[in-house]
């Protein structure tokens, strides 16, 4: 008999300092209304030197742990999913997040898939759980400060511009009866994999070359191809993991009642919404937010409850994609 598996308690933490798209427009030579109707940025957080990634995640995971009313030291497991620009490079941010949140029984570590982290951090996190009775509950947990990457004039990354910084926290629970996972789905474009990287060609003229402890800032090393790539393959396999994951569940797109997607520009969005059936009041749109990695999943899901978007028994659907170029998605029953 298979083990289900449940999201017990989820939060979000996000830094005070704002930039509204009036404030970004000087400094990225986008005109403010371009900003806001055409790329959907009303306004990003941004993150201070006290804002570092396992605090933004951690502060997060206990908003979750709170919620959900238990003792941290039930946790078994602690996997951080968040970004690689973090507190320290070469450096398992997991473990700090475990201490921080007195996950004292927990054994931790990271998995990097980019934007794509959070439906892939749910699978995984199901599987280990389904295969070790010892794991009772285990904290996903995510930062991103990769804002701090982006040199807003460049216009190879003008579509990063949209980064913002804050963490985010799913608390799984094992035997569930409520917020029960249920199918999930990847798949990876290799022909993507160099398309975004760190270069210091990136780096703005008289701005120091490192961010804390990264050289360089983020780079697209062929746009042309990297544009009519995604312009080929990206709704289709949008389409394809939310199917499938969706399928995998025991169901069809038609079930679905609510999708928690990634942030990107709106057209897409709306594209993406119509392509799986869904309207704009089966979503949250996050350009209040802008786009924070693999935080994106929890946010929406957390709006998509305070919004009433999302109520007892309906389907839902998380997704996201990150360079690499990686789509995921998985599906669950809320309530």
């Amino acid at each position: 008999m298979t083990v289900s598996i449940g999201i017990a308690g989820f939060g979000t933490f996000f830094p005070p300092d704002i930039q509204t798209s009036a404030d970004l427009a000087p400094l990225t030579g986008i005109p403010e209304a371009v900003l806001r109707e055409k790329m959907g940025v009303i306004q990003r957080h941004v993150a201070d030197d006290n804002h570092t990634v396992t605090f933004m995640a951690s502060e997060a995971a206990k908003r979750a742990i709170a919620q959900a009313g238990i003792d941290p030291r039930q946790i078994g497991l602690v996997i951080s999913h968040g970004s690689e620009h973090k507190d320290h490079l070469v450096w398992n941010a997991a473990s700090k997040i475990m201490h921080e949140v007195g996950a004292t029984h927990a054994y931790a570590f990271e998995m990097y898939a980019l934007c794509a982290g959070a439906p892939i951090a749910l699978h995984t996190a199901r599987a280990l759980m389904q295969a070790d009775p010892r794991l009772d509950y285990v904290l996903l947990a995510a930062g991103s400060r990769e804002n701090d990457l982006i040199n807003l004039r460049n216009e190879r990354s003008r579509f990063m511009v949209n980064f913002g910084a804050g963490g985010g926290a799913l608390l799984l629970r094992r035997n569930a009866t409520e917020n029960v996972l249920l199918g999930a789905a990847a798949i990876t474009d290799g022909t993507l994999s160099e398309t975004v990287v760190l270069t210091e060609a990136a780096v703005a003229d008289g701005t120091p070359e490192v961010v804390g402890e990264v050289r360089g800032r983020l780079d697209v090393t062929d746009p042309q191809y990297m544009a009519d790539r995604l312009g080929a393959v990206s709704l289709p396999n949008f389409v394809r993991v939310i199917r499938e994951a969706v399928e995998q569940s025991g169901a069809s797109l038609a079930d679905v009642r609510f999708l928690g997607i990634t942030h990107m520009k709106k057209s897409f969005y709306l594209e993406i919404l119509h392509a799986v059936g869904l309207t704009a009041e089966q979503s949250v749109y996050l350009d209040h937010y802008g786009h924070v990695q693999s935080v994106d999943q929890a946010l929406a899901l957390e709006l998509g409850l305070a919004q009433g978007k999302i109520k007892a028994g309906d389907l839902v659907v998380l997704a996201g994609a990150g360079t690499g170029y990686t789509w995921s998605a998985v599906a669950l029953r809320w309530g």
